[in-house]
């Protein structure tokens, strides 16, 4: 009987450190994940910035090396010069007010996919009308040197 009750307590004492190990690991693991989720939050909300400032030069410090820009209606832009091409045109062209919605972000190691929605207001310099813009978004994003950017973007309009 002596036995039979060292043998349960050694049994459920071990039962208890595995749970606490399993435990801690799922909480830092959350915790991680919560990191990096704030950290592209903060990434997307920074693009948004750089877009709403009409800033070239922020907007391709957002994006990897090698990243892709797939614009509706317009051509692929591939690597640092098309992208810089890419948005001074739009900016020469328009000005955004926009505000980003998450819809979700899922995180794979060290790439990320984020859907998002926008909403917000487009002005047409050509003709200095002001029109409703809304989009929705798919980022694909990369770690770079330890830090989330943009890989591949692409949006389209909703209505």
């Amino acid at each position: 009987m002596k036995y039979i009750l060292i043998t349960a307590t050694l049994f459920l004492s071990i039962v208890s450190w595995q749970n606490k190990d399993k435990n801690e690991l799922t909480n830092k693991t959350e915790m991680e994940t919560q990191t990096e989720k704030a950290a592209i939050e903060k990434l997307l909300f920074s693009y948004r910035d750089a877009l709403n400032t009409s800033d070239v030069n922020k907007v391709l410090l957002l994006y990897t090396t090698d990243g892709v820009f797939m614009p509706t209606n317009a051509p692929t832009a591939i690597g640092q010069e098309q992208l810089k091409s890419s948005y001074e045109f739009v900016f020469k062209n328009i000005q955004l007010k926009i505000e980003f919605f998450i819809d979700e972000i899922e995180i794979h190691d060290n790439v990320a996919f984020v859907r998002t929605m926008s909403k917000g207001t487009t002005l047409i310099h050509a003709n200095g009308q002001t029109v409703p813009e809304e989009n929705r978004e798919l980022f694909v994003l990369k770690k770079e040197n330890k830090e989330w950017k943009i890989s591949r973007y692409m949006f389209n309009k909703i209505k």
